[in-house]
């Protein structure tokens, strides 16, 4: 199906949506400068903290998607932003790559291994996580009962082309919590109410007059659902039909679409 009208604003996943690994999805450099071309605000947003804002900016212009950096924001934002609100002083253990640890030193948070000395364990989708990490969050949460855990983003995997994937970040917090017997206090990637503020932030957009585009139905849709968007499910990356078929009717995005061609009602004229 297509689009049945135009919105006054467009937030994007990145991947499984504009592209898929390096690989520009089809339809989508078109799409994006007819949503511009009829005055459409666009934003991308990413459960991904292996790059941050800068570098996806990057591969955006790379892909020759032209974007400004006001218009992308991902988990790294929202946790440096949680964490200055709610825990300002806190000294992290970040089990991350190094885009979000450089992001939290520049943001003035101490880090830190000494178990002893650990507020707060950051569950994140990190490559290099190993049993020293793990008996590091161990000791902070369980033997020391002093640190809380969070995570940067509740994704089970990240799809690759071809349909293979690797784990993401819910696979290290459920190990942290499987041995520490705790409970992540809070996830800060999509579906969560932080990353729907921040992404129509600035915009001053009744909710009705945004639309959410993803391809994740338990992260990209069922935020768009909780924050009022409208949302359009796009069958180019993780979820499925099959998936959407498990689910109940009111859990159910306004548009399914096979690409983001979709998103340009009917193909018809863009007027207002």
């Amino acid at each position: 199906m297509h689009a049945s009208r135009w919105y006054d604003g467009y937030v994007f996943d990145l991947d499984g949506t504009i592209y898929l690994g390096e690989e520009l999805l089809p339809g989508v450099s078109e799409t994006l400068t007819a949503l511009r071309e009829h005055g459409a605000r666009v934003r991308f947003l990413s459960n991904n903290p292996t790059k941050d804002p800068g570098q996806y900016l990057d591969k955006l212009h790379r892909l020759g998607i032209q974007a400004s950096p006001d218009e992308i924001t991902n988990t790294i934002v929202t946790t440096i932003g949680w964490l200055r609100d709610h825990h300002p002083g806190a000294t992290l253990f970040p089990i991350a790559e190094q885009p979000l640890q450089r992001a939290l030193t520049a943001a003035g948070f101490t880090l830190s291994e000494d178990p002893s000395q650990i507020d707060v364990v950051i569950s994140s989708y990190d490559r290099t996580f190993d049993y020293r990490k793990l008996q590091i969050a161990f000791d902070a949460i369980w033997y020391h009962k002093r640190a809380i855990l969070i995570e940067t983003n509740p994704d089970r995997y990240c799809p690759f082309p071809g349909g293979r994937g690797e784990p993401d970040a819910a696979a290290i917090t459920a190990a942290i919590e499987s041995c520490t017997g705790t409970r992540c206090v809070a996830s800060l990637g999509k579906p969560s109410p932080l990353m729907a503020a921040e992404a129509i932030r600035g915009w001053n957009l009744d909710p009705g007059d945004v639309l959410m585009v993803g391809d994740r139905l338990y992260t990209d849709i069922a935020m768009a659902l909780d924050a009022g968007f409208a949302s359009a499910f796009v069958l180019t990356g993780d979820s499925t039909l099959d998936d959407l078929a498990a689910l109940p009717t009111h859990q159910h995005p306004t548009y399914v679409l096979a690409g983001l061609d979709g998103l340009i009602p009917d193909h018809g004229p863009r007027t207002p």
